[in-house]
């Protein structure tokens, strides 16, 4: 079973204003389209083939019927109030083979099922896309997706089309996504089984108080974050529960923070590993 990352969804009440914002802090940044069937709507924003998922609802009565899609209900569940990271999407070239393995391990399988969504060309993009679930993961898991097309025809239509482009702020890759636990090396455990993926080693992380371990995933590595003391990610861990809470790029010629409805994007220079 091979997987990468994909990409990372931000549930957000206007996803074209929170493209607008990351444009103005020199990331580029534009409109995806519309989930006809589901009620939900994005803008984009690429590192490659990695890439960002701002999500919001256009039609709050489809979207609360939508049974299939996790991550459909879980936008229907939080927005408006809790805006911020939902999931994260691992891509698959054989999302069926990757269903009977995950199954395999113990996990509840949902689908796989197709998605589609027009873009502002009109063109119809269509996947298959597979939600997993168990009741020993207090932290949402990842779903998986399998593109109708191969990556090199993704990026090459993505390039032609402006989608891929350069960003003002550097040359920026998508380096982590961070996700609050409370018990790292369990969590850590459950993934590396469920997903196959090889582990780092623990690091303490002094600046946010945390100690911290490393799933290394193509396009886009998988940091887990387990309080050792006050700070903000203990303060996630008790209001909001697990959950991912920032995403970490790298090349930036300046390293900041950007704080978007209630997500933190970090751009660094370097990453931690």
């Amino acid at each position: 079973m091979k997987l990468e990352f994909d990409h990372i969804v931000h549930l957000v009440n206007d996803p074209v204003l929170a493209a607008s914002h990351f444009r103005m802090h020199g990331i580029h940044a534009l409109e995806g389209g519309r989930h006809a069937n589901w009620g939900t709507y994005n803008s984009l924003c690429y590192f490659d083939l990695s890439y960002i998922e701002f999500l919001g609802i256009f039609d709050r009565a489809l979207a609360e019927a939508e049974q299939e899609n996790l991550l459909v209900r879980d936008s229907a569940q939080r927005l408006p109030n809790q805006e911020g990271f939902a999931r994260v999407a691992l891509r698959t070239n054989d999302i069926a083979h990757t269903a009977s393995v995950l199954k395999e391990r113990g996990l509840q399988v949902i689908g796989p099922f197709p998605g589609s969504r027009v873009r502002p060309d009109g063109k119809r993009l269509e996947w298959s896309m597979l939600f997993v679930e168990s009741e020993d993961s207090a932290l949402p898991l990842p779903f998986f997706i399998q593109w109708g097309e191969t990556d090199d025809e993704r990026r090459t239509d993505l390039e032609e089309r402006g989608v891929i482009a350069p960003h003002a702020r550097g040359q920026l890759s998508l380096g982590a996504v961070k996700f609050a636990v409370n018990d790292l090396d369990h969590r850590v455990r459950q993934w590396r089984y469920w997903f196959g993926l090889e582990a780092g080693e623990t690091f303490i992380d002094e600046s946010s108080h945390t100690a911290c371990k490393t799933l290394h995933l193509p396009g886009g590595n998988l940091l887990f974050c387990c309080p050792t003391g006050e700070g903000a990610v203990a303060e996630i861990l008790a209001l909001q529960g697990e959950t991912p809470f920032a995403l970490e790029t790298i090349g930036a010629t300046q390293e900041s923070i950007i704080h978007l409805s209630g997500a933190t994007y970090e751009f660094k220079l370097t990453t931690n590993e």
